[in-house]
């Protein structure tokens, strides 16, 4: 039985490995046809580079002892350092598979192109009025509008980077390390979450693969990184919330509100993060904590109303921006399942074996754990069919990413390490073969 279950797994790990080839070969004859699906390494957005760089060393000798120490530090050491040190691991992670690419190309330069969020920062001179007359300028046909990032967005995020302007950490690299430290947060926050929610030994055994998760090649630094760690611990704070009682279980609570209501103004496909959120309350069935977390949600939407902005009106013009722009071109019908494969490569073997243990025996998780995941994936599959997701998605969806990794847990113990060395494998393979954009 052993034996067969490892079977198994390599058999899910083939399949993935086959729809990647084919979104590859497949992409590569539109790209001859004439199609321009706008990837230079489809599926994902990248060009073939082979290369190494400062970071080369650093991001092997993590994988390496992580591989190789992490499972058995994840289940020795005590709670709080043990968060303290996934936390600074995957920090050091991610930033040395950025560095793969040096410093200017793999950091400070991610965000300022003129696509980017930090191209429009010295536009805003008054904040009250940048947020009032922010759909004004969404549209792209006339002479004065967002940049691509900032436009296709909520301004919430656009917010952040002027407020990391205003207290004087401008610029590409400040705005690319806070966030990897944001990002790279996102494997204590799914950890914290199973914890609160009873499955602590669930939440040790996959932390080392949140930790070396292959996404991180696009946590640093792609703000879609930043938008996994902030809903991540929006989930996390309301998990706390709704298992314990008490004053500080209110204020998590209401802090987890206002985090996920602030994701609503990261991204508009964020909203799908609400099913995360769905998933905590049905485990716990805490309405109290449901009612304060609501409460957190409703008073970010009404100060970013009160404020000028309008999310339906932002999503409305997003639509229109969105059907007269080169993604609208991209054809669904090859993107439908092409998305899946660069979803593959940015989670990673291990998840696609954990995935299948989990598909053969649904209650070999507890129930928290397994609608976490269900959760994650019924978000990804909503976005795949929506038609809105036509590529990029190795950034795009890694809010929900980082929790399809909690079927990690399944793996035996005597193959975690090996599984550990196959994500590392991917994540450094993808980084020095190829130059991503993000």
């Amino acid at each position: 039985m052993r034996r067969a279950g490892l079977t198994f797994d390599l058999a899910a790990v083939g399949a993935g490995a086959a729809l990647v080839v084919a979104a590859a070969l497949v992409g590569w004859q539109l790209l001859r046809d004439a199609f321009d699906i706008f990837l230079g390494f489809p599926p994902l957005l990248a060009s073939w580079a082979p290369h190494v760089g400062p970071g080369t060393p650093v991001a092997i000798v993590v994988g390496v002892l992580l591989a190789a120490r992490g499972p058995a530090l994840a289940q020795r050491l005590a709670w709080r350092p043990l968060l303290l040190l996934a936390w600074a691991t995957s920090v050091v992670w991610t930033l040395g598979l950025a560095l793969v690419d040096g410093w200017a190309v793999g950091v400070a330069g991610r965000l300022a192109t003129d696509q980017e969020y930090l191209y429009d920062v010295p536009r805003v001179t008054d904040i009250p009025a940048m947020l009032r007359t922010f759909t004004d300028f969404i549209l792209t046909d006339q002479p004065v509008h967002w940049t691509t990032h900032v436009g296709a967005h909520p301004p919430g995020v656009f917010l952040l980077f002027v407020w990391l302007d205003r207290i004087g950490l401008g610029g590409g690299g400040p705005a690319g390390i806070a966030v990897i430290l944001v990002g790279a947060s996102a494997c204590a926050a799914v950890a914290v979450t199973l914890r609160a929610l009873g499955s602590e030994d669930v939440a040790r055994s996959a932390l080392p693969f949140g930790v070396l998760f292959p996404g991180a090649v696009w946590v640093g630094v792609s703000a879609d990184g930043m938008f996994a760690g902030v809903l991540a611990w929006g989930v996390a704070l309301l998990a706390v919330g709704a298992t314990r009682r008490g004053l500080r279980a209110d204020v998590a609570a209401v802090a987890g509100g206002l985090l996920l209501g602030f994701v609503l103004y990261l991204s508009y496909g964020l909203v799908l993060g609400g099913l995360l959120a769905l998933a905590v309350l049905v485990v716990t069935r805490r309405w109290r904590a449901a009612a304060l977390a609501t409460a957190g949600v409703l008073a970010v939407v009404a100060a970013f109303t009160a404020a000028g902005f309008w999310w339906f009106t932002g999503l409305h013009l997003l639509r229109i921006i969105y059907a007269a722009s080169a993604a609208a071109g991209r054809p669904y019908e090859y993107f439908v399942w092409a998305n899946l494969a660069a979803l593959v490569l940015a989670t990673g073997p291990a998840v696609l074996a954990g995935l299948r243990r989990l598909a053969a025996a649904p209650r070999s998780l507890p129930l928290a754990p397994a609608l976490l995941v269900a959760a994650a994936v019924v978000a990804v599959l909503a976005a795949d069919v929506s038609g809105l997701s036509k590529a990029e998605v190795e950034r795009i969806w890694l809010p929900f990413g980082v929790w399809l990794v909690v079927g990690c847990a399944l793996l035996p113990p005597r193959h975690v390490r090996w599984w550990l060395v196959a994500q590392a494998v991917l994540a450094l393979l993808v980084n020095h073969l190829l130059l991503t954009v993000w």
